[in-house]
This record gives structure tokens, sequence and C-alpha cells, in this order.
């Protein structure tokens, strides 16, 4: 017997609204950054708002690799609060990823961005966000960031 195939279904999309970055500067293993969120919304099979708290922990890694750690939590329009932790990494060629940092457009298809979103909630109608993987498709933009998330069947 083989293992199931896997496959990917889009579910809902995140579009987290940030704030300024801040920069804790060069730790010995690369640029750590911190990127509040400052609020936003969800929409698909999961609609709701993106709480105006939370963070991207970001390190910039020398050759502009960069690794993501982002908490955050958003309301259901039903109630219910859904706490994320996504952790993933961005990279691209140096020079439209010092773009991005200016805050200047770049297009989304030419930067590798992705992530493994992990979601928890007490609310019964979503704990099947509790019961799968999920991987997802990101795009940054100057004043957010909108996360595709697929659920792996």
């Amino acid at each position: 017997m083989t293992a199931p195939t896997l496959e990917t279904k889009y579910v809902f999309t995140i579009t987290a609204r940030i704030g300024d970055v801040i920069t804790a500067g060069e730790t010995g293993i690369g640029v750590r950054r911190i990127i509040p969120i400052i609020g936003g919304e969800v929409t698909g099979a999961v609609t709701g708002k993106v709480l105006p708290f939370g963070a991207d922990f970001q390190i910039i890694r020398p050759n502009e690799l960069i690794d993501l750690e982002a908490k955050y939590a958003f309301e259901t329009d039903d109630g219910a609060t859904v706490y994320v932790e996504n952790r993933g990494m961005r990279f691209g060629p140096v020079e439209l990823l010092q773009k991005l940092k200016r805050g200047e457009p770049v297009d989304p298809k030419l930067i590798y961005f992705r992530t493994v979103p992990k979601f928890e909630t007490g609310h019964e109608k979503y704990r099947w966000l509790m019961e799968h993987i999920f991987v997802a498709s990101a795009a940054r933009h100057a004043d957010r960031v909108v996360i595709d998330v697929h659920q792996v069947m």
C-alpha cells in the first residue's frame, strides 16, 4: 500500500495590515526585525477581522533569506477567536527584496514567500483548523501582507 497523495485546497485569505518596521539590529545570526500587525481581514471559507495586536518576528540572513515567525489572532464574523502562529520564509533576488524593504512595489510572483500557518481555537465550529495542516503562499506589500491559506488534504 502507498501513502495518500498530497493535495491542497484553497480555504481563505488573511490580509494583515502592518505597522512600521522596528529593527533590533544585527544579532549575530542576522538582522532582527519586528513588524507590528495592526489589523486586517479574513475572507473566503472563514470570514472575519485580524485583531490589532501581534507581530511578525523576522531574521534577515546575510543573503537576504528571511525567516519569518508571525503571531497574531483573528476574530470570525460569528465571534470565534482564532490564534495564529505562522512560520515561513521569503527569498528572491537581492535587489527585489531591498525594494520591498523600502516599501516599493514588487511583483509577488518574483518572490518565494511560503508559510505554514497553525491555528488554535476553543470554538467548536472552527476546530477543523486545528485538525489539519495548512500551507500558504503570501505577498508582501508596503502596508499589508496577503496570505492565501490552503488546506493539505
